[in-house]
């Protein structure tokens, strides 16, 4: 039976696949920063030119949808990358920046 996916066990694999390579000097925060970007783009770059509806459809084709998760996938994995470098824990951030966006941005009134 596999273990259940989690950040820190996605996290770790990471860590331990870079060290495998001895990637480790290459991921300094800038340099994850730069790649989740180029990854973020290749990610935007399959919706440029798509319509709203056509962008509502893409995982209808499964060559386009493939492309899609592989692109989510890099951008998560260097999202997590960076995370791990500077300490952060995504998810408690996440939680607290729904919090200050539901302050910020209350329900409007029915």
């Amino acid at each position: 039976m596999t273990e259940p996916l989690d950040v820190r066990r996605l996290q770790r694999r990471l860590a331990e696949f870079a060290a495998a390579r001895d990637w480790e000097p290459y991921h300094t925060p800038k340099n994850l920063v730069s790649a989740l970007s180029v990854e973020a783009s290749e990610l935007m770059e399959i919706f440029q030119w798509l319509t709203p509806e056509e962008s509502a459809r893409v995982m209808d084709d499964p060559e386009t949808a493939h492309r899609v998760r592989d692109e989510v996938a890099d951008v998560l994995a260097y999202l997590l990358q960076l995370c791990e470098v500077l300490g952060i824990d995504p998810l408690v951030e996440l939680d607290a920046k729904i919090d200050r966006n539901e302050q910020r941005f209350p329900r409007p009134e029915d």
